[in-house]
């Protein structure tokens, strides 16, 4: 492979188009790269295409650029696929928010687990099967690199109801992490040895060294010495817990029981309810800012993000080995999760593919909290491919953060309107009401 295709599915999202192709045109080796950027709004493709083609001067290379509103011409002899769709944009995302909020269900983020969450993919689904059957027809050797939350629901259905096997889940959950303790204990990075496992949003640092020593007391003397680190979420889970986890406190504190039902641990963490309502207009002013500058023949920030899915591109593409982290089915790596899962383990990454490390067994307290997380999963999953709505109640009965604030009848009466709200959205089978 020595002019790859890169096709962007979703590149109307185009500040993390912007980030995903500086990090690309980077390297040298993928300057000449075919680009195929698709998306189905013709103003956000015409500005990626426009943000792209800076980018690539900036960068000084003269990759292949087109666009395409037609998928499968998109896709079309493509060797990756990077997916990055989110469908109904910021007003499906302020219903996931706005429906809730109404039955006293609190959200932070809402795009991983909880009610948010669970609607989040099953609006996401049908795309998924329509986007995977592309791939086995147009380009059926072509890595699925999804970056679309949440991402261990959706690899999962991938993985079921396409059979593609070439897939990983991505995100750079675990790498921020890790840099941002290194700072926080005065290590460098490049210096620090590390080992992290677990599932999407709630992986678990189970190695954090420097030097043969290990830097775990050294962060807890700074918990214990700092008020203000102690009220963190993912400081509270570390303290009690024994590891650190590898997603914001805003993320975990939707993923267990014990915090956002009370309001004295919102207060004492200050735990910011609907805050992901403006990260999407943060997002849109973004975009307009992009779009206006290249209107008006203005300079872009053209900046890497050390995204991983440039760094597996690269890897396959060159045969240079580096270690990612990436989502996929269990299948053994962690022992006392369900083989059927999808969990986030390092991967060595080289000509030959993505390759996955096995984990063995997690710590039990860890292990635990994920197997709830990884249960909810499985029933949207099963909604979904059974074509079973009660399914969908019973997943928001498992989830922590919802059951933790409303009995069971509430539940149902949520997900009624939930389904009403985003009917359009989901496959036929699960449209209908139940009633509690």
């Amino acid at each position: 492979m020595t002019t790859p295709k890169i096709t962007f599915v979703g590149a109307g999202s185009v500040v993390f188009t912007q980030g995903l192709l500086a990090d690309l045109f980077a390297h040298p080796e993928l300057g000449d790269a075919e680009i195929a950027l698709h998306d189905i709004d013709p103003e956000r493709l015409a500005t990626a295409l426009g943000a792209a083609r800076y980018i690539a001067a900036e960068r000084g290379v003269k990759p292949g650029i087109t666009g395409y509103t037609d998928r499968r011409e998109a896709l079309a002899g493509t060797d990756f696929v990077v997916n990055m769709v989110q469908i109904g944009m910021g007003e499906a995302t302020r219903t996931d928010f706005e429906i809730p909020a109404r039955y006293g269900v609190r959200q932070t983020i809402g795009d991983t687990l909880g009610i948010g969450g669970i609607f989040r993919a099953l609006r996401t689904f049908p795309f998924l099967k329509a986007l995977g059957e592309d791939i086995a027809e147009v380009c059926p050797d072509a890595w699925l690199l999804n970056y679309t939350n949440p991402m261990a629901m959706n690899v999962q259905y991938l993985a079921e109801a396409t059979g593609l096997t070439r897939v990983v889940g991505l995100c750079h959950s675990v790498y921020w992490t890790v840099r941002g303790l290194a700072d926080l204990v005065g290590v460098p990075f490049s210096e620090v040895v590390y080992r992290a496992a677990g599932v999407n949003h709630q992986a678990w640092v189970l190695r954090f060294e420097h030097e043969g020593a290990d830097l775990y007391p050294r962060l807890a003397e700074l918990s214990e010495k700092d008020e203000q680190l102690r009220r963190r979420v993912r400081f509270d889970m570390f303290r009690r817990l024994g590891y650190y986890p590898t997603e914001t406190s805003e993320h975990s504190a939707e993923y267990v029981p014990w915090y956002l039902h009370h309001d004295s641990e919102v207060e004492r963490l200050r735990l910011p309810i609907g805050d992901y309502l403006g990260i999407v207009e943060e997002n849109v002013a973004a975009y307009e800012q992009t779009r206006r500058a290249l209107a008006d023949d203005a300079p872009l920030t053209v900046e890497g993000t050390n995204e991983y899915a440039p760094q597996i591109i690269h890897s396959i593409v060159t045969g240079t080995p580096r270690t990612v982290y990436g989502n996929v089915p269990n299948h053994g790596l962690i022992d006392n999760l369900p083989s059927s899962g999808v969990v986030e383990v390092p991967c060595l990454v080289d000509a030959s593919g993505v390759q996955p490390t096995r984990i063995g067994a997690l710590p039990p307290q860890l292990a635990a909290l994920n197997r709830t997380y990884l249960g909810m999963n499985d029933l949207v999953v099963r909604a979904a491919v059974e074509n079973e709505p009660r399914h969908i109640r019973h997943a928001a009965m498992v989830d922590p953060a919802t059951a933790a604030t409303l009995p069971v009848e509430r539940i149902w009466q949520l997900c009624d309107d939930l389904v009403r709200a985003h009917a359009d959205r989901l496959q036929p089978a699960l449209r209908v009401t139940l009633g509690s």
